[in-house]
C-alpha cells in the first residue's frame, strides 16, 4: 500500500506548497465555482454543496464519455468510480454486480428514478439491462441510506436519473460496433409542448459469441437485447405534474461451448448456458406543489421479471413480481427541510413447474427526515424510519420490525475546506439470490429456513479541500473514511450435494478509505486520481477472513483533454491488487489501460473510437478460466477481464 500512498501524499504536498507560494505573491483568489448539481436522491431541491449526506454524482458529460465505451448498459459507467467495483459473476452469462466499499452486490440498492425494481431474482442481470442513453445523472450514496430507501441500502445506493422533457426538443442517436462482435443501436427523443410532454428510449443490442483464448468456450456470450421505454408527461398547471411510463426489455444470452452456440453440438461438445429474460416495469408519478415551500409526491411502480436459465440436463426458471408505492410530503422553511413519507413494497418469486423455492415479502414503512441549516456553515440532517417486514416461503414465515435512525452533518470551515460525517442502521431481508448461487445457476439450493434479516451499522466521514493554484487551474482533494458492520450475515453452507443459508454468529466488517484528487485547467484539461483501500473481513471464519474477490488496493486515473464542440481525448489507467478466491488462493496484481477519442464532424454529428484494455489484460493470460472436459467443464472465479482488449467505435447524432 505504501507505494501508492506516498506518491499521493507527495502530490498533495507539492500542490499545497504551490498554493502557499501563490498566497505570498498575490492576493488569494476564490476557488472557481462550477455549476451546482441538484440532488434528487434526497428528494429535496438542495444542491450537492449544501447536502449533509455524502453524495457523489456522475454528470451528463461524464455519462456520455463512459457510454461511448459500452452503449448497451451501465456497467462501464460505474467501473471507473472510486470505491465501486463492477464484479463479473459468471464466466458464461457475463452477469455482473455492483460492489460498494467491498461488500457483496446484494447490499447495494439499485434504483431507476427512485424506483427499487432490481432486487431478488430480478437482480441477476440488472446492470446489463439498463441502457445509459436516456440518463442525465447518476447519484451514488456510499454507506447506510435506509431512512429514505429502506431495506437493502446497507453498502449504499446507486440511483440512475432519467432525462425529462424540455421546451427545446432533444433527439439523440448512437450506432456502435466493436471488434468482438458487438453491435449497438439506440435512440432517445423528448420534448415538451404546452401541457404535454414525452420521452422515449429505444435500444437494440447484438453480441456474437467471442472466444479470445481459443479454448472453445465463449468469453462473451451470444446475445440480443431490446429495450423500449416511453414516458408521457401531463402538466395541467405550473404546479402539477403527472407521469406515466412503461419500460420493456427482452433479452437472450447463450454462452459456453462455441460449437454448441453455433448449432454444431455433438457427443463431445454439449455444454451451454442460455438465459432468456423479459422485464416490464410500469411507473406512475404525481407531483404537486402547493406553495413555494410545500409539495407532495406519489410514486407507484409495478414490475414483472421472467427469467429462464438452461444448461445441459437442468433448467431453472421463475417469475418475480414487485409492487412499490411511496407517498411523501416535503415542507421547507428558511432554516429547515422536512420530508415525511409512507411506503409499501411487495415482492413475490414463483418458481416455474415446482414451488420449493417460492418466496414473498411485504414491507410497510414510515419515515421522517429533517435537514436543519444551523448556520451558513453548519448543516445537520437526522432521520428515522420504521419498517414492518414479513417474509415467507413454504418452510417458514417471519415478521420483523426495524427501527432505523440516521444522522449526518456538514461543516464548512471556509470557502476551501469542508467536512461531512454521518452514520446509521440498515437491514437486508434474506434471499437465496446472491452472487454465489448465481454462479451455479441456483442448482441444489435449498429454500431458506429459520433465518432472519441481516442488520448493519455503518458510517462515513470525509474532508474536502478545493482551491485555485493559479489562474484557471483548480485543484481539489477529497479524503473519505468508511466502516460498515453486518451482523448475522447470511452465508452459504454445503451439505453434501445441497447448499443452504444460515445466519453466521459473527459479523462481516468492512472499513477503509478513499482518496480522490482532481486537477482542472481551463475546463479543457482534467486529471483525476482515485485510490481505495478496503479491509473487509468475515469474522465468522476461523482463518483467512478476507472477503473473496476484493482487492485491498485499487487505483484509478483518468486524463481528459477536450475542446468543446470540437474533439475529446481520454486516457485511463487502473491498478488492482491481489484478491482472494473462494478456495483461498490469491490472484496476481494487474494494470489495465484504456484510450478514447471523439471528434465532432459537424454541428450535430460526432465520431468516437475507444480502445478498452488495450494492454490485453485478461484472466486467461494467467490461468485457464475453463477446466475439466468439454462435456463437464468447471469455471474459475472471475476476477478480471475475460474478453481481453476491445476496440469499438461509432457515430452519434444530436439534434
Amino acid at each position: 500500500m505504501t507505494k501508492f500512498i506516498l506518491p499521493l501524499l507527495l502530490l498533495f504536498s507539492i500542490c499545497t506548497m504551490a498554493q502557499v507560494a501563490n498566497d505570498t505573491i498575490k492576493k488569494e483568489k476564490e476557488p472557481e465555482e462550477l455549476e451546482e448539481v441538484r440532488i434528487q436522491s434526497t428528494r429535496t431541491t438542495r444542491t450537492i454543496r449544501n447536502t449533509p449526506t455524502r453524495i457523489e454524482t456522475i454528470d451528463a458529460e461524464e455519462l456520455e464519455e463512459k457510454s461511448n465505451m459500452k452503449p448497451s448498459n451501465v456497467s462501464m459507467v460505474l467501473h471507473e468510480s472510486t470505491g465501486l467495483q463492477v464484479q463479473q459473476t459468471s464466466a458464461t452469462s457475463g452477469n455482473a454486480s455492483i460492489r460498494v466499499q467491498g461488500l457483496d452486490g446484494r447490499y447495494t440498492q439499485l434504483l431507476k428514478d427512485g424506483y427499487p425494481n432490481f432486487g431478488n431474482f430480478a437482480s441477476g442481470l440488472s446492470i446489463l439491462e439498463i441502457p445509459p442513453l436516456d440518463l442525465k445523472q447518476v447519484e451514488v450514496i456510499k454507506g447506510p441510506a435506509s431512512t429514505l430507501f429502506g431495506g437493502g441500502a446497507i453498502a449504499g445506493v446507486v440511483n440512475f436519473i432519467s432525462k425529462t422533457p424540455k421546451e427545446k426538443g432533444e433527439y439523440n442517436f448512437i450506432i456502435n460496433q466493436s471488434n468482438i462482435g458487438q453491435s449497438n443501436f439506440g435512440g432517445y427523443a423528448s420534448q415538451r409542448k404546452g401541457n404535454f410532454g414525452y420521452a422515449i428510449l429505444g435500444t437494440l443490442n447484438f453480441q456474437k459469441a467471442y472466444d479470445v483464448d481459443k479454448d472453445d468456450f465463449s468469453e462473451s456470450p451470444k446475445s440480443n437485447n431490446f429495450t423500449i421505454n416511453p414516458r408521457i408527461f401531463y402538466y395541467p398547471n405550473e404546479t402539477t405534474t403527472f407521469m406515466l411510463g412503461n419500460s420493456f426489455t427482452k433479452g437472450t444470452m447463450t454462452g459456453g461451448d462455441m460449437n454448441v452456440i453455433a448449432g454444431n453440438a455433438d457427443a463431445f461438445h454439449t455444454y451451454f448456458e442460455k438465459n432468456e429474460t423479459i422485464r416490464n416495469t410500469t411507473t406512475f408519478e404525481f407531483d404537486k406543489k402547493f406553495t413555494e415551500n410545500n409539495s407532495f409526491k406519489l410514486k407507484q411502480s409495478l414490475s414483472f421479471f421472467d427469467r429462464e436459465i438452461n444448461i445441459p440436463n437442468y433448467e431453472f426458471s421463475g417469475f418475480n413480481t414487485n409492487i412499490f408505492t411511496d407517498a411523501s410530503y416535503l415542507s421547507t422553511t428558511e432554516k429547515q427541510t422536512i420530508i415525511t413519507g409512507l411506503n409499501f413494497q411487495y415482492d413475490d418469486f414463483k418458481q416455474s413447474k415446482i414451488s420449493t423455492l417460492n418466496a414473498k415479502s411485504n414491507t410497510i414503512g414510515a419515515y421522517i427526515q429533517q435537514t436543519w441549516d444551523v448556520s451558513e456553515d453548519i448543516k445537520l440532517e437526522n432521520g428515522l424510519r420504521i419498517d414492518n417486514v414479513n417474509y415467507s416461503n413454504p418452510n417458514f414465515s417471519k415478521n420483523q420490525i426495524f427501527v432505523l435512525p440516521k444522522v449526518s452533518a456538514l461543516f464548512k470551515f471556509n470557502n476551501k475546506w469542508s467536512s461531512r460525517i454521518g452514520g446509521g442502521l440498515g437491514y437486508k431481508i434474506p434471499t437465496i439470490f446472491t452472487e454465489q448461487t448465481e454462479t451455479n445457476q441456483y442448482q441444489n439450493v435449498l429454500a431458506l429456513n429459520n433465518v432472519e434479516a441481516e442488520r448493519s451499522i455503518g458510517g462515513t466521514t470525509d474532508v474536502n479541500f478545493k482551491t485555485n493554484l493559479a489562474d484557471d487551474f483548480v485543484f481539489s482533494i477529497n479524503q473519505m473514511f468508511f466502516v460498515t458492520q453486518i451482523n448475522k450475515p447470511l452465508i452459504l453452507q454445503n451439505s453434501g450435494v445441497n447448499t443452504f443459508f444460515i445466519n453466521a454468529d459473527k459479523p462481516v466488517i468492512s472499513n477503509g478509505f478513499e482518496t480522490n484528487l482532481k486537477f482542472i485547467f481551463k475546463e479543457d484539461l482534467k486529471f483525476f486520481v482515485g485510490y481505495t483501500f478496503t479491509n473487509a473481513k468475515a469474522k465468522y471464519l476461523t482463518s483467512n477472513q478476507f472477503l473473496p474477490l476484493l482487492p485491498k488496493n485499487k487505483l484509478n486515473m483518468a486524463l481528459i483533454f477536450e475542446k468543446e464542440n470540437n474533439f475529446k481525448l481520454g486516457l485511463e489507467g487502473f491498478f488492482t491488487d491481489q484478491q482472494f478466491l473462494y478456495n483461498g488462493t490469491q490472484t496476481p496484481t494487474f494494470w489495465e489501460f484504456g484510450f478514447m477519442a471523439e471528434k465532432t464532424l459537424w454541428k450535430n454529428y460526432s465520431f468516437f473510437i475507444n480502445f478498452e484494455n488495450f494492454t490485453d489484460t485478461r484472466q486467461s493470460n494467467y490461468k485457464p478460466v475453463v477446466n475439466g472436459s468439454h462435456n463437464n467443464p468447471t469455471f474459475d472465479d472471475i476476477w478480471t477481464h475475460t474478453e481481453g482488449a476491445t476496440i469499438n467505435g461509432g457515430i452519434k447524432l444530436k439534434f
